[in-house]
Formats: structure tokens, C-alpha cells, sequence
């Protein structure tokens, strides 16, 4: 590998190309990591030199990308919502559409007291959004995972977020009796046979987190049917879903009695999520 930083990312990039959109960024955040540096500096310095160690280093983290890790993993962060949080193998990567749905909670929901519990939460990423943006709110986040939620736990403790509360068990389980204002999931939806998930990053992101019956719906069914006890009267059921599932998704709201039903594209206009009202007669 050549010595000066301009040419080893560019050797770098051209690895890459055949595993990553992004394969410049790519091998930008992983020079970054090991230099220790914003990615600013390789504009100011691209002539400067690497030492071996550095080299050594930034070619394990690269064989790593090539093998097809994601870059979330490698460095243990990802970016959401402006939030720095922690990732592993345990939490599904946080996606940029998923602020989708704090923007629209945030919208539709300026009220200073609020309660919201958040089911299968991860890395933590939309309840931890949603305290840094609501300190008032009361938030329950939820998964049946322990190693999801300590990684969750350690996110609000970094962002020094005390206004969530952490519940391990699966869906509604940890719920309690008291019915909250906004029930929220990002939950799985691919089919279990779909081919994109022995592709790209979600090879190594849990199985669980990602795929629900052959038709990717069963977690969310689940969770319609049965989200109406825990709620509020007038309060509001939020999922994330596949961009293929709106008319399904609409058609299960509908049938398990909700109304006011709003669904919404992601950046990049795909159907990505669905509100509905449960309303108590």
C-alpha cells in the first residue's frame, strides 16, 4: 500500500468498490478511526505519511469492509438523530428513514406530557431521539434482548437521557397496566426466504431484528391485534415497515378498529410508515 493518506484512500476506495455505495466514505471513516481525525483533515494533509502500526491497522479495518461487515459495527457507532450511539451485533443498525417517524411524532405531538413506550428498541435509537427532543416525556423502551437493551442503556447513559425507563421482555410483556399515549416499533418485516438478507450489511445484524413469517407481517399483526389494550383512549399505534406492505399495513389497522390511519414516505419516497388512532367507544 502506498504511504501518503491521498493514495491509500484511493487504493482503499477502489477495494471497496465492489462491496459498498459508498466506498470512498467507507474508507474515509475508517482512516478517520484509526488517525483519530475528522475526515477534514484528509483534505488539509493528504500528503502526510503513515506510519507502519497505522497502516497495519487501517488494513485490518479495510479486509474487515471487504469481507462485508458493516461499517457501523466496525467502529461501534452510528449516527442517529444527531445522537452518537452505540452498535453491535446485538441492535439492528439505525437507518437515516427512520427519523421519519420522530419527525413525524414531533409533529403531530407537541404536548409537554407524554407517555410513549417504544417495543423492541435496540440500540435505543427512536426513544433516545425522542427524550433528547422531549425531556418531559415519559418513555418506556423495550426488547426482549438483554444485550440490545444494555447497549440501549449505555446510549441514554452517555447522553446523560434519564427520562427512559428500560424493560426487558418481548412486545407488550413489560408493559404493565398503565396505558400510554404513543406506542411505537420499528419491528421485523422482511420475509423470512427474501434474499437481501444473506445480502450487504444485514448478514450481520440479528435475524430477529429483521425477518417475521413468510410474509414479514407477523410481528407487526401481533402487534396491531393487541396494541389497543395498552393504549390510551385516542392513543396512537406507530410501526415502521417495509416499503412493499402500506396496503397490507393499511388493511390491518382497519380491521383491528383503528382510525385517522396516516402513513408516510421515507427520504427516498418510499412507504415507510403507518400511524393509527385507537379511539374507544
Amino acid at each position: 500500500m502506498a504511504d501518503c493518506i491521498a493514495q491509500i484512500l484511493q487504493l482503499a476506495e477502489q477495494q471497496l468498490q465492489n462491496v459498498s455505495d459508498s466506498a470512498r466514505l467507507d474508507a474515509e471513516v475508517l482512516l478517520a478511526m484509526v488517525l483519530n481525525k475528522n475526515r477534514s483533515y484528509f483534505r488539509a494533509f493528504a500528503e502526510q505519511e503513515l506510519t507502519t502500526a497505522e497502516q497495519l491497522q487501517f488494513l485490518a479495518l479495510l479486509d474487515k469492509r471487504s469481507e462485508g461487515q458493516p461499517i457501523a459495527h466496525i467502529t461501534g457507532h452510528r449516527e442517529f438523530w444527531s445522537l452518537d450511539l452505540t452498535v453491535n451485533e446485538h441492535t439492528l443498525i439505525p437507518r437515516p428513514d427512520t427519523e421519519v417517524i420522530i419527525e413525524f411524532i414531533l409533529h403531530h405531538f407537541p404536548q409537554d406530557k407524554l407517555r410513549l413506550a417504544d417495543l423492541g428498541t435496540g440500540s435505543g435509537a427512536i426513544a433516545l431521539a425522542l427524550a433528547s427532543e422531549k425531556p418531559q416525556w415519559e418513555i418506556l423502551a423495550t426488547d426482549q434482548s438483554a444485550q440490545a437493551l444494555t447497549v440501549a442503556q449505555n446510549n441514554a447513559l452517555k447522553h446523560q437521557l434519564t427520562n427512559v425507563c428500560f424493560k426487558q421482555g418481548s412486545w407488550f410483556e413489560p408493559l404493565g397496566t398503565q396505558p400510554f399515549d404513543i406506542i411505537i416499533s420499528n419491528p421485523p418485516y422482511i420475509p423470512e426466504r427474501d434474499p437481501h438478507l444473506l445480502q450487504g450489511d444485514v448478514r450481520f445484524e440479528p435475524m430477529t431484528a429483521l425477518a417475521s413469517g413468510t410474509d414479514g407481517l407477523d410481528d407487526i399483526r401481533h402487534l396491531i391485534k393487541h396494541a389497543k389494550t395498552y393504549l390510551q383512549t385516542q392513543g396512537w399505534l406507530i410501526l415502521e415497515h417495509g416499503y412493499d406492505q402500506q396496503a397490507a399495513i393499511y388493511q390491518l389497522f382497519q380491521q383491528a378498529g383503528f382510525m385517522n390511519i396516516r402513513q408516510r414516505n421515507d427520504y427516498a419516497d418510499n412507504p415507510r410508515m403507518t400511524a393509527g388512532q385507537y379511539i374507544r367507544k
